[in-house]
């Protein structure tokens, strides 16, 4: 807590969040931001996008996939791996099948 509140009050250096700000710009570190939210059309949009994405590579999807597990099982380095995979697999299918294997990141406390 004593860490969040410290970087809060810019006592501890996070570039591009409290140092490195253009202040003519109006770069104070307590600024509020504007957050640029998409409409429901636009969600809806990419919604149909994503699903049309998965119908067109339903066949080619699980294999992609199943070479990516058995690349991160391997402890070989899955980046060749995964440029292939994002042709045919949207992110949260990537996402899943390397959970699978690998389960959830958590940082040591």
């Amino acid at each position: 807590m004593d860490y969040e509140t410290r970087k809060q009050q810019g006592k501890i250096p996070v570039v591009g969040v409290n140092t490195f700000r253009d202040s003519e710009a109006g770069g104070e570190p307590n600024e509020s931001v504007h957050l640029a939210r998409a409409t429901e059309a636009e969600k809806q949009s990419q919604l149909k996008r994503l699903a049309r994405f998965k119908k067109k590579n339903e066949k080619a999807a699980p294999a992609a996939i199943k070479r990516l597990q058995e690349a991160a099982l391997s402890g070989e380095n899955i980046f060749a791996q995964l440029l292939d995979t994002v042709r045919v697999c949207s992110l949260g299918q990537i996402t899943q099948a390397l959970f699978e294997v690998g389960g959830r990141y958590r940082r040591n406390m």
